[in-house]
């Protein structure tokens, strides 16, 4: 039996996101996201203005007047949220956590892809995979795998985006639209899996982080204790030099995959735990959208 609670997390997200895909998103999705090319649909009567090379001749020659070839845009795409579950995605300075962000960009996406008629799957990982649910159309589909990530309970608490990557890279023999979601705290790139990932597929990063783990708040000496590790740590945050070390180590850690994933065509999306999405999911749909019409 699913839990209550998380039921009502599920309706909650379920609730929000459906309002932004209706308001917000949709379109923008379908505009930058295009199905594998366009497919025959029928022929009909030639009418004045239609482009003669889109004659059938074989048809035209049986009827004894000119028909033409109808085609439309083969639109159905296939969608794989990779979600990372890992124990550092159970943080959060403000009401969420980094792990209830993570299910909520997912219902937004899954509900987008939903609404155009692509299939979704999600695939769940820590340092290895955890789950895998196949892409499948329908609103039920797409609530459960709300449910899946939320109610994920890792096997394993750390975080390791290769096994993830090579399992991706072997389940989906046809093109799809990937979207890894993670506060990409591992410190291995992954630089040759993920350069395949993205040349097999469209492969988006979006990084989930909290303002706490850029900026540490002075608040005296703490313990700071790994989530994944377990490790323990005294830290000394009235002192501007160790505050300042933090905030540059993580800022590196960032940049530095900022820079890896440029380099190998990955598109980023940068959000917030506490601070609206929305926006930048509407800014990375626009420089899509601009470079599609280039």
């Amino acid at each position: 039996m699913i839990p209550r609670e998380l039921l009502r997390k599920v309706r909650r997200i379920e609730l929000r996101s459906r309002r932004l895909v209706n308001e917000v998103f949709a379109g923008s999705y379908h505009s930058v996201f295009k199905g594998r090319g366009i497919e025959f649909d029928e022929v009909r009567e030639y009418a004045i203005g239609d482009d003669v090379r889109t004659i059938d001749w074989n048809v035209t020659a049986r009827m004894g007047q000119p028909f033409v070839k109808k085609y439309v845009e083969e639109r159905e795409l296939t969608v794989v949220l990779v979600a990372d579950v890992s124990a550092s995605n159970r943080f959060g300075s403000r009401a969420q956590l980094k792990r209830d962000l993570i299910a909520e960009l997912a219902a937004v996406l899954a509900f987008s892809a939903i609404r155009n008629n692509d299939r979704v799957g999600v695939l769940l990982f820590s340092e290895q995979v955890e789950r895998f649910v196949p892409p499948r159309k329908g609103v039920a589909h797409g609530l459960r795998v709300i449910r899946e990530v939320l109610a994920a309970e890792p096997t394993r608490p750390g975080t390791d985006a290769g096994p993830a990557l090579e399992f991706l890279n072997h389940a989906l023999h046809r093109r799809a639209v990937v979207f890894l979601l993670s506060d990409f705290l591992f410190p291995d790139p992954h630089a040759r899996r993920m350069a395949v990932a993205a040349r097999r597929h469209d492969l988006i990063a979006v990084f989930v982080s909290d303002r706490r783990e850029q900026a540490w708040p002075r608040v005296g000496v703490v313990e700071w204790c790994d989530a994944e590790t377990g490790t323990r740590h005294m830290l000394d945050t009235s002192n501007a030099r160790v505050r300042r070390a933090l905030t540059e180590s993580a800022a590196a850690h960032r940049a530095g995959w900022l820079e890896r994933l440029r380099r190998i065509g990955v598109d980023t999306i940068e959000v917030s735990t506490g601070e609206p999405y929305d926006r930048a999911l509407v800014r990375f749909f626009r420089e899509r959208e601009r470079r599609l019409r280039r």
